[in-house]
């Protein structure tokens, strides 16, 4: 996963915007104002903070122990920090930015989530 892939997968999604607002060096990719993405894309190795069902946030740790940890700064029981180095398969990291996304809209009012369907 490069940086690029990342940044364009992260953008790919309905009503996905890139806002800085730590410093110009940490991208936040949010939905309605929500965070579901945050990364220093000019890091090496590439990292990228990710919502994720508890259970499965679990599960994945354990299944990935050296690439995939509790998320640095953020909920340790909502967000993991996946690291993009070539070890775990782009799928999967494609996969989890999906699933990351999709909980935060799932977490949005019913107004709003209405409004991301609306072409």
């Amino acid at each position: 996963m490069t940086p690029e892939r990342l940044r364009t997968l992260c953008l790919s999604f309905n009503a996905a915007v890139e806002e800085f607002p730590f410093n110009p060096e940490t991208s936040v990719f949010k939905v309605q104002g929500k965070m579901f993405a945050l990364t220093a894309l000019d890091a090496r190795p590439l990292k990228v903070n990710l919502k994720c069902d508890p259970d499965d946030a679990l599960r994945l740790r354990a299944a990935h122990p050296d690439v995939i940890v509790p998320g640095w700064h953020m909920n340790k029981r909502h967000w993991n920090t996946v690291t993009a180095d070539g070890t775990l398969p782009d799928r999967l990291i494609m996969e989890l930015v999906e699933d990351s996304y999709d909980l935060v809209v799932a977490g949005l009012p019913r107004a709003a989530r209405l409004r991301l369907d609306r072409p």
